[in-house]
């Protein structure tokens, strides 16, 4: 007895005819799947618009159900069912299972932990691994998120033991949005963040219960302004950013103020 056979003694002796028929049963397989890829995708192709999405969504459960009734014939053509080698069959299994959906089950612990400890829910801003959206659904395995492109962005729940995960709202409607403004620095600082500050307390997308706060840090080639200000719906904070850095730069430019240039970068040798 070979090691192979030791090892797998619940696998049967194989015939010719058995060869053939799993031959068969493969090509047929292979066959099944591009005919119904094409028939599949020619219906998708004729049918409305807003239905062609839910035809193509039958492939992947047409091959799935076509893969099971090929291993269906298949397993009984490699194993002779009795109780030991069923026993023997189910623990290989088991154990190719286990290592391969350790993932998943690392996934799935961090899910747990997930809703456990509400580091997110659904409505939610986040940032994971320089992915920045809004939670839309937390499945089992990973957290769905759409990004301001309208991407919808897949994460698995097991970046929580790798990545720090940014949370902007924390279960609330609202969150902090930070306009910038780059200025160059010969101006009047106090009349600046004055007009800033009026400028985000006029907003109409303002939560009107916070307020606006200006901070300014000098750098080497200007005057960093950040207007801090939270927006009453978490949803609308892109428009809220678009609408303070329009009117900012409009009051700033008839305040006679310069706006800043970053510094060209240079290189060569003289």
């Amino acid at each position: 007895m070979n090691t192979t056979e030791h090892h797998l003694g619940f696998l049967r002796e194989l015939t010719w005819s058995h060869i053939f028929i799993i031959l068969i049963v493969v090509v047929s397989y292979r066959l099944l799947v591009l005919v119904m890829h094409r028939i599949v995708h020619r219906a998708a192709g004729n049918a409305p618009s807003h239905q062609r999405l839910l035809i193509l969504r039958v492939v992947p459960i047409a091959r799935l159900l076509i893969g099971i009734a090929g291993l269906a014939i298949i397993i009984p053509l490699l194993v002779e069912p009795t109780f030991k080698n069923v026993v023997a069959m189910t623990a290989t299994v088991g154990f190719a299972l286990a290592f391969a959906l350790k993932d998943y089950a690392s996934c799935m612990i961090a899910w747990l932990v997930t809703i456990i400890e509400n580091i997110y829910q659904p409505g939610d801003w986040i940032e994971v691994d320089g992915t920045y959206g809004e939670v839309m659904a937390i499945r089992i395995r990973a957290v769905h998120i759409v990004t301001a492109d309208d991407t919808e962005v897949i994460i698995p729940h097991s970046k929580l033991w790798s990545s720090s995960v940014f949370n902007a709202s924390g279960g609330k409607q609202s969150l902090l949005c930070v306009t910038n403004f780059y200025l160059n620095a010969d101006h009047d600082a106090a009349a600046v963040r004055q007009a800033l500050t009026e400028i985000g307390e006029i907003s109409s997308y303002r939560n009107p219960e916070s307020s606006v706060k200006v901070v300014a840090s000098e750098t080497p080639w200007g005057t960093h302004y950040k207007v801090k200000v939270y927006v009453a719906d978490s949803r609308e904070q892109f428009a809220m950013i678009t609408d303070l850095t329009i009117r900012g730069k409009q009051q700033l430019r008839a305040m006679g103020i310069a706006f800043a240039q970053a510094p060209y970068a240079v290189s060569g040798s003289d």
